[in-house]
């Protein structure tokens, strides 16, 4: 059953509202606001690469508010160890039974901060419950619930001592993308009130986490017509054909991308997506995914100009405004 035009309207509606209250928090980034939204509801995560104070924490505390969740923080570390993050399995003396005492990782919204500076090992923790929704500790799995997002971050300087992702692991973020510095109003009225320590906590829920739920079953509803399935085949082909492309776009990447265009055609207000749509989310949902050939990077390519030129190349299909 496809989402009818009065439900593409009232995600659209509802959609804003969530923009709007996140944007009281973090101020003069709608944009980037829509991008982590699409994500929760596609459903995904996202990797931040920023400064710091740049608003990270902000935005997920604001998010989880926004949406009557819970929040959590991880400051990783190179000593964090990944019973710090899922949580680990205690032997309880007077009932003489182990008990499992959860880990930060169990809340709807998770802000997994400088998550390049811990081990290899403590990253692969995040693996599990990124893709399947739960975690598994001395053989019992334990699901996190839903929603459902971890936000993580990583420094684009200071590198020393960091260890960089992995391709698997950075295939497991729906989308990368970055909020960078406010502009300047924003930054005058973040001045003016810099007596509020935390501006998340004057927001109010705007929807219960069930109603978030509700909104990714309905976006996965949207109508998509097969001529734009073939644009986005098409598209992730020619990825991997490129001479400066040691490793194009798994078929992984293009089921996200097809989920995240999804809830930004409702958030648009329409029940069917549109080749723009693709175009729009292409760089945040697959130029992560990217391996590049040493020697083409080293010769000046970019994830970004193959992928440029990939679009300029692949010609889109015509839009239609009539839907299944």
């Amino acid at each position: 059953m496809s989402m009818t035009p009065e439900q593409a309207s009232w995600f659209a509606d509802t959609f804003d509202k969530l923009v709007q209250s996140v944007g009281q928090a973090v101020l003069g980034k709608s944009d980037v606001v829509r991008l982590v939204l699409t994500s929760m509801l596609a459903p995904g995560h996202v990797l931040l690469e920023d400064a710091p104070g740049t608003g990270k924490t902000s935005l997920a505390r604001a998010l989880a508010a926004t949406v009557q969740g819970t929040s959590t923080r991880i400051q990783f570390t190179p000593d964090l160890l990944p019973s710090d993050v899922t949580g680990v399995t205690i032997y309880d003396q007077a009932t003489k039974q182990f008990e499992f005492h959860k880990g930060p990782v169990f809340a709807n919204i998770v802000l997994a901060d400088e998550i390049n500076r811990a081990s290899p090992k403590t990253q692969s923790s995040m693996l599990e419950v990124m893709e399947e929704g739960r975690v598994t500790v001395d053989g019992v799995t334990h699901e996190v619930g839903s929603p459902f997002l971890v936000i993580a971050t990583q420094n684009p300087i200071e590198q020393a001592g960091t260890y960089r992702l992995p391709e698997a692991q950075l295939d497991r973020f729906l989308m990368k993308t970055s909020l960078g510095y406010p502009d300047h109003a924003s930054s005058v009225q973040i001045l003016q009130g810099s007596a509020i320590r935390d501006r998340s906590r004057q927001l109010s829920p705007k929807i219960s986490l069930q109603a978030v739920d509700d909104m990714t079953s309905l976006a996965s509803t949207v109508h998509v017509d097969p001529a734009v399935l073939e644009y986005v085949s098409r598209l992730m082909e020619e990825t991997r054909l490129a001479d400066e492309v040691r490793v194009g776009v798994s078929i992984r990447g293009a089921l996200a991308l097809m989920r995240a265009v999804k809830v930004w055609a409702a958030a648009d207000g329409r029940h069917y997506v549109v080749p723009d749509d693709v175009k729009e989310l292409i760089a945040p949902v697959w130029l992560h995914r990217f391996v590049l050939d040493p020697e083409a990077e080293f010769a000046g390519a970019s994830a970004a100009s193959v992928m440029g030129r990939i679009l300029s190349e692949v010609a889109p299909p015509q839009a239609r405004r009539e839907s299944a």
